[in-house]
């Protein structure tokens, strides 16, 4: 495909598969793979046990792609949020929301999985409009 483009950004951790950071179909549409709480330079999950630390390390990785990527949270129209405890649904979203315009918040899907890679209380991944 000649419109495909990889999207890797150095500020945020490195993929631990075989995937990348993210995708991006030229002009179109950009997609994020999901994010954990890893350290971009040492690939270590960060506050373990603390799901405000990991969401904020979380959105910092995202964030970082995105401006790989030539875009911003003004760009994301969709995200989806994976938790290994549901209860920690409300301090996610003060954490989460704290980084976008309530007014063109993406559209978000939020569930509870029995594990994530690394130990990780969350994954978040997202697409956006190039």
């Amino acid at each position: 495909m000649t419109n495909k483009r990889i999207i890797k950004s150095e500020q945020a951790a490195a993929p631990v598969g075989p995937y990348n950071q993210a995708v991006a179909m030229t002009g179109e549409l950009i997609f994020v793979s999901g994010q954990v709480a890893l350290d971009a330079k040492t690939g270590s999950l960060v506050g373990e046990g603390d799901i405000v630390a990991q969401t904020k390390q979380v959105m910092s990785n995202l964030e970082a792609i995105l401006t790989a990527a030539g875009v911003d949270w003004n760009h994301v129209v969709k995200m989806t949020i994976y938790l290994t405890d549901l209860s920690n649904f409300s301090t996610v979203n003060e954490v989460y929301g704290s980084y976008l315009d309530p007014e063109t918040a993406p559209a978000r899907a939020c569930v509870e999985v029995s594990r994530l890679p690394k130990g990780a209380l969350i994954e978040i991944e997202c697409m956006a409009m190039a």
